[in-house]
């Protein structure tokens, strides 16, 4: 039977599954579930998450892949009952569950490898507010879904199209956690004296990457560390300048060398260096590119377009002779990316990084990326993190700024801002060297300054960012540009313009 997309009253909500078909997103999926404080409705209920398992059972048949899935879920007070409607879906679509319990994203993806499975279903929210819950699913170890997967399993779902199976089962997995945090330290030994406070905004992420830190050799101060779902000081989310500021404080406080923040599912990392500065992720990125590309020949890196225009210009990583390729923003497009041109690492300003073999499984993991910068301190014993961040090209870049606009029309909105930018030759006077529209439209001018505009993958938003090389305010006059562009569509809503 196909799902509601509302629920007229307490029986329907009671009795048929409801699912909300824009929670089927670009590479996950994601729903408000319901929160006690709020009067918003729900866009989902346990039936139809169970629908979501069996259409997910079903497509996995499809693909033809062997019928077993790993799962795990977040910490939030409903995460586990979510996950058990799941199984339940999944078991009647003939799939065999192997549940490792609570987990990080990157511990889901570690077991695809340390249980030979393929398949995999992590619920969680990420940083998102508490009330929401999504799937992050994958039928191949270290990718998730694309738009073909996830468009896929959006028509099974919402027309009824699940078809029950035999030979469903479950198996309670132990000690997943264990192996993984034992994989993330194996053969990391910290020379260098380091404190590191570690930020984890009360997510699960304060689980596990403490242990992980401290057991690579460095000293450790956790910040918001116990597992609490109300996130009761911010959201766990190191793009958000709330969690930023608090990790600064603790940085200046405790006269740490690093500050390191991890997101609600743990597959993200934000820092603040040894002055209480806040690195962009896409600058720490390029500091590691510098590093890895010393290390590693003709190394080649894979950025999304909301990251730095420095990757193209950047006098080190062209002295190593490497190579960056801009790409579609989201951790299921950048990890296949990186994937298929050989990559040695894929980007992302938001915080995900994915180190391909050697350095890791191709899968994005905060924890991973933590190490990653550790390794780079311990092997520069000389420099600070200020130092390095100091050794980068001046360039002037905005926060993300994400003005409302309903996922029915945000799409639309950014295709007309995409047309209007790709007839404009020049821009504040200067020509326009290139526009980019693999994901929303990046316009970048004659001397390296560039905007985006694109669509949020994941929530109703779009997207905006600008950089300049010159000046901050020049930065700020693209943005105005961009502020006028958004104007000429009713369809955008209000956000903070402070830059």
């Amino acid at each position: 039977m196909p799902c509601a997309d509302l629920a007229p009253n307490t029986w329907e909500f009671e009795n048929s599954a409801l699912i909300k078909p824009t929670g089927f997103r670009e590479y996950d999926a994601r729903w408000w579930f319901g929160h006690p404080a709020s009067n918003k409705a729900p866009e989902i209920n346990l039936y139809g998450i169970q629908a979501l398992g069996l259409g997910l059972g079903t497509l996995i048949h499809e693909i033809g892949v062997a019928p077993k899935i790993v799962t795990g879920h977040d910490f939030r007070s409903y995460s586990l009952g979510v996950k058990q409607a799941l199984t339940v879906g999944l078991m009647s679509a003939g799939i065999e569950v192997h549940d490792i319990g609570l987990a990080l994203s990157p511990t889901a993806y570690f077991a695809q490898f340390d249980l030979d499975i393929d398949c995999v279903a992590m619920v969680t929210a990420s940083h998102n507010s508490n009330g929401w819950t999504g799937v992050k699913m994958g039928v191949e170890k270290a990718l998730t879904f694309g738009p073909d997967e996830m468009a896929r399993l959006k028509e099974i779902v919402l027309n009824g199209q699940g078809i029950a199976r035999p030979g469903g089962g479950y198996v309670r997995q132990e000690r997943v956690a264990e192996r993984y945090l034992a994989d993330l330290f194996n053969g990391v030994s910290i020379k260098r004296p380091l404190k590191v406070v570690a930020a984890c905004g009360n997510g699960t992420a304060g689980a596990f990457a403490p242990k992980a830190l401290a057991a690579m050799g460095v000293e450790v101060i956790p910040m918001d560390c116990e597992l609490d779902h109300t996130f009761p000081r911010y959201n766990p989310n190191p793009e958000d300048m709330k969690m930023l500021h608090a990790l600064r404080d603790a940085v200046l406080e405790h006269k740490a060398d690093v500050g390191l923040a991890f997101d609600g599912d743990g597959d993200r990392c934000g820092v603040v260096d040894n002055e209480g500065e806040e690195i962009f992720a896409d600058k720490v990125g390029l500091m590691l590119a510098r590093d890895l590309s010393g290390r590693f020949d003709n190394a080649k890196f894979v950025v999304d377009v909301k990251s730095t225009g420095l990757f193209l210009t950047d006098p080190v990583l062209q002295a190593n002779q490497a190579t960056t390729e801009y790409w579609k923003t989201g951790h299921s497009y950048i990890k296949r990316y990186s994937k298929k041109t050989g990559a040695l690492v894929g980007f992302e300003k938001s915080g995900h990084f994915f180190f391909q073999p050697p350095l890791g499984r191709g899968y994005d993991d905060g924890i991973v990326a933590a190490r990653a910068v550790l390794d780079m301190l311990d092997r520069n014993p000389n420099k600070t993190m200020a130092d390095m961040r100091r050794d980068l090209p001046v360039s002037f870049s905005s926060p993300t700024m994400s003005p409302s606009c309903a996922d029915e029309i945000k799409y639309n909105v950014v295709d007309r801002i995409a047309a209007a930018y790709k007839a404009r030759p020049e821009i504040l006077g200067r020509k326009v060297r290139d526009v980019l529209t693999v994901n929303g439209v990046r316009f970048t001018l004659e001397d390296g300054a560039w905007g985006l505009v694109r669509a949020s993958s994941n929530t109703p938003n779009l997207v905006i960012v600008v950089e300049s090389p010159n000046s901050a305010e020049d930065m700020k006059a693209i943005f105005a540009d961009i502020r006028e562009e958004l104007a000429k569509n009713p369809e955008v809503g209000e956000f903070d313009q402070s830059l």
